[in-house]
């Protein structure tokens, strides 16, 4: 109950309090602290609520002509801050300009000619601030003396009982289940252990602050306020309802005292609750303790297996070692001693060679002569090469062991079944670029009790950015088309069940070409377009224009390719550029606003966009010319070339969007489509 009969500005008890419009209290002098000027002609609203809490500073310099007769107040020590945080300032004159705004809820209100005089006394706020002062001067006695009881020197907080020192070790011992009571200095409990404060026993009756000489009779139920019969006669309350006091003293009292069984209710499961997060506390600690034991000893069990399996390799180790020392010390005791043998024999057969006998040379050099050949053939190319080798042929491979290990964590669940997937781990060794398009595989080892519904592939846009759904789907294996050329993607993938999304494997980097390798495309073709050359070389049996697509999709980069005229009969004017994947392919290159193109013949040529025809320039094709593409979407711009020259200006410009290479050509042209070229640096600007 401390904090109710503090006030809030100085944080000390309520001294001669008053009670603002917003039904909270202050203390008279600090009230007179908080009052600030209001400019004139300019009425705070009774209801507003301020943004902040500090007041507006009065001119000092304006307060000095005015007297402390005049306001009505004596003068005191300013303070800078009250211990609840509240700014207080200078004594000023109470004005009709002046008003004071409530330090809890911040509403403001304008003061009258009576100052701070208009604001009721809260008598019954005094007379309970006085009554708990009385009652904490009383010493707090042991509920459980039989005779005599003497001062109590702890209480226990779940009991609610008060102890004297033998009595507390007699009747509630720090043991067994009232070990986890606690119990804390008597003082600290405002309620003394059930020692509540003094009743109060007479009835004060107030008086009318209007009416010095008129008790209050009557209650205003508009004004919500006390009134006396002066108030009723002539006052503002004339037509108000009212009521007699000691009807509306009862009512209100009854209403008090039910809304309070609600709140008694609410405290009682309130400290229920208490009691509860207590003992929690240490039932966490004893859990703590045994489950960080459990994990020492399961992470204990892993390193003692890992140290039986690493025993278990380096026996293994070491018999090779063994193996291969026995082998190269056997080689060795055996090179020797024939080496030996045929040092000694040499050293005879060089002897015999001194020896000046023929007679007996020729007796023994036919032996002589087949055991050197003899020895010489012992030494074959096998015998001067060892038999093991100094590597050991043992491969340990610890990858899969160590990613379950970094990925070693707690379920969350209990159930087996409601165990979302693990982190899913990126085969490297499968993942690849190929062009704009990337191949991804992955695989997920895990308990059997964590199933897998699908997978959510994600990937970057290239350069850093928010990552995108590419695939949502039960297969491990994904490749992404339509990725930008010479730039590095940024890939991810999780797995789901039914309980929710896994965590993300690792990330991997995977680079796009730096120069589009493309075909043409025989899906898109128009049906008179005949592909041969593993779709490099393209073919027309209509005698009109018909429009084949590349496979490549370009839509950021510089890209360049070129097209040999293989056949050129009887001047046909092929076309050659870029569309939409939609364009019409019945018709020339360039016909509708799908295409852009450059349509030649052997003499000059034209640009063409939505059958619109431009720039027309001189020189043409033949059979073995060459005619270039210079798609530059960093630009945005389109440019030809023939015979590695530029042909005309700049073609097309303000190209933005998806293009695709495209040709249209009819039974008379044949070309074949070199890709993966370098971009030309001879570009002539327009």
């Amino acid at each position: 109950m401390d904090e109710e009969l503090k006030c809030p500005v100085c944080g000390s008890l309520f001294k001669d309090p008053i009670l603002l419009p917003c039904s909270h209290n202050v203390c008279f002098i600090c009230a007179r602290n908080i009052i600030v000027q209001t400019p004139e002609g300019e009425t705070p609203p009774h209801n507003r609520v301020s943004g902040n809490s500090d007041y507006d500073y009065l001119d000092m310099d304006k307060m000095s002509m005015y007297s402390e007769t005049d306001s009505g107040y004596g003068s005191y020590t300013p303070c800078l801050k009250s211990p609840n945080g509240v700014r207080v300032f200078p004594p000023t004159l109470v004005h009709r300009h002046c008003s004071i705004t409530c330090p809890l809820c911040h509403r403001s209100v304008s003061l009258d000619e009576r100052g701070l005089r208009g604001f009721p006394r809260n008598r019954l706020l005094e007379a309970i601030v006085s009554r708990y002062q009385q009652s904490r001067s009383v010493n707090v006695k042991c509920q459980l003396c039989d005779r005599n009881p003497v001062d109590a020197t702890v209480m226990c907080e779940q009991c609610d009982v008060f102890y004297c020192t033998p009595c507390q070790q007699r009747c509630h011992p720090s043991r067994g289940p009232l070990a986890k009571h606690r119990l804390v200095p008597p003082t600290q409990s405002p309620t003394a252990g059930g020692q509540q404060m003094p009743a109060a026993t007479v009835r004060i009756q107030g008086t009318c602050a209007d009416h010095d000489t008129e008790n209050f009779s009557m209650y205003c139920i508009n004004c919500k306020t006390p009134v006396c019969m002066k108030c009723l006669e002539g006052g503002k309350h004339g037509s108000h309802d009212v009521k007699p006091l000691a009807t509306m003293w009862k009512q209100h009292k009854c209403q008090l005292s039910q809304a309070l069984n609600g709140v008694s209710d609410k405290a009682k499961d309130a400290k229920e609750f208490l009691v509860q997060l207590k003992n929690m506390l240490q039932q966490i600690q004893e859990n703590g303790v045994e489950f960080e034991a459990c994990l020492v000893a399961q992470c204990d069990a892993l390193i003692e297996a890992l140290t039986r399996q690493k025993a278990k390799l380096l026996t293994k180790v070491t018999k090779e070692r063994e193996y291969k020392l026995k082998v190269v010390r056997d080689q060795i005791t055996h090179c020797t001693m024939k080496l030996r043998q045929t040092t000694g024999m040499m050293e005879y057969c060089l002897e015999v060679i001194k020896e000046n006998d023929p007679s007996g040379f020729l007796q023994i050099s036919d032996a002589l002569i087949k055991r050197v050949t003899s020895s010489q053939d012992q030494w074959v190319k096998g015998a001067l090469e060892p038999k093991v080798g100094p590597e050991f042929d043992l491969t340990l491979n610890t990858d899969p062991l160590l990613q379950t290990i970094l990925q070693l964590d707690f379920i969350q669940s209990k159930a087996e079944s409601a165990m979302v997937p693990p982190a899913p781990l990126l085969q490297l060794e499968k993942c690849c670029t190929r062009n704009n398009s990337a191949t991804l595989a992955w695989r997920v080892t895990g308990p059997p009790g964590s199933p897998i519904e699908g997978y959510i592939l994600e990937l970057d846009d290239g350069n850093g950015g928010q990552y995108r759904e590419v695939y949502v789907g039960k297969e491990t294996v994904c490749t992404v088309d339509g990725l930008h050329f010479n730039s590095s993607y940024n890939a991810r993938v999780k797995a789901y069940n039914s309980t929710g999304l896994g965590p993300y494997s690792k990330t991997v980097v995977l680079k796009t070409s730096d120069v589009a390798w493309f075909t043409f495309d025989p899906t898109s073709a128009h049906r008179d377009i005949v592909l041969t050359n593993e779709n490099q070389t393209v073919s027309c049996n209509s005698y009109d224009d018909r429009v084949v697509l590349g496979t490549a999709a370009f839509s950021k980069g510089v890209h360049y390719w070129e097209l040999m005229v293989d056949r050129y009969d009887n001047h046909p004017d092929p076309a050659f550029g870029v569309a939409r994947i939609n364009t019409m392919k019945d018709m020339m290159l360039g016909k509708d606003d799908k295409a852009w193109a450059m349509y030649v013949d052997n003499n000059r040529s034209w640009f063409m966009h939505n059958n619109s025809h431009t720039n027309r320039a001189e020189g043409g094709i033949s059979k073995g010319a060459t005619v270039g593409i210079l798609l530059d979407l960093n630009k945005h711009a389109l440019t030809f070339f023939i015979n590695k020259e530029q042909h005309g200006p700049v073609a097309f410009e303000n190209m933005e969007g998806v293009f695709m290479p495209a040709v249209s050509i009819n039974r008379n042209v044949q070309v074949t489509l070199l890709t993966g070229m370098e971009v030309p640096k001879n570009i002539k600007q327009q």
